[in-house]
């Protein structure tokens, strides 16, 4: 079976997969950090996401304050995935802003065999 989806990671050897479709959404280069919370639990905090739609903006009480977020989901099968910062009003949480929140439960590590 082929692998048809949307967008692929460029010479990226180690990433990570929707749990439910297997399309690749992030590379390990694009992790910022591996210490955050998503609503269901432990977090990776990422630079850039491939093959993800994005909902509507909403403000959302959060660990650290109110900011306005928009939650993301696969592309392909449309299972949700975590939410994206649009905005952040105060301005030690402002590095966040563009960056996504990707739940550890709804990806798997795949790594690319050459």
């Amino acid at each position: 079976m082929v692998k048809r989806h949307p967008n692929y990671l460029d010479q990226c050897n180690v990433f990570f997969s929707c749990t439910t479709c297997h399309s690749q959404l992030i590379s390990q280069h694009d992790i910022v950090s591996r210490a955050f919370q998503g609503r269901h639990g432990p977090a990776y905090l990422v630079e850039k996401v491939v093959n993800m739609s994005l909902g509507g903006n909403e403000e959302r009480m959060l660990m650290t304050g109110i900011h306005t977020v928009a939650d993301i989901s696969c592309h392909v099968c449309k299972s949700k995935i975590g939410w994206k910062y649009i905005t952040a009003p105060e301005k030690s949480q402002r590095y966040k802003e563009g960056k996504c929140i990707i739940e550890k439960s709804k990806v798997i590590k795949e790594c690319m065999i050459e």
